[in-house]
């Protein structure tokens, strides 16, 4: 299998347990790796015969616009919606970051990633 990655997708979303996150919201980071065949892409040279970095960049900023108390549910939504609009996709790596979270402590971030296979969902 090949492999594209769409690295540092940067929203403001309002994802969290806590009021005030719903109110003020948060800096997120998405990294999306898909694993499909792409030889026929790499023949034709054809936008239509590979899975379009686009298309999972605007997938993730659709997703992250969905309020969620939980990033684990955040990214179960990007992984299902490649899936369903991407059916060379094989495989799914989604990690949803939250940068400076609201816990006491200095933390840089916290995230949450997800692997799947089509064939085991």
């Amino acid at each position: 299998m090949d492999t594209i990655l769409v690295k540092n997708i940067r929203c403001y979303a309002f994802h969290g347990c806590m009021e005030e996150e719903a109110r003020i919201g948060s800096d997120y980071r998405v990294d999306i790796k898909v694993k499909a065949d792409l030889m026929t892409s790499c023949l034709s040279d054809a936008l239509e015969d590979t899975v379009d970095y686009v298309s999972l960049h605007r997938i993730a900023r659709e997703q992250m616009a969905i309020r969620a108390k939980l990033l684990e549910t955040v990214a179960h939504r990007i992984v299902e919606s490649i899936f369903d609009q991407h059916k060379e996709v094989q495989s799914v790596m989604v990690e949803v970051q939250k940068c400076n979270p609201p816990i006491e402590g200095d933390v840089a971030a916290v995230s949450v990633r997800l692997k799947r296979k089509r064939n085991e969902r």
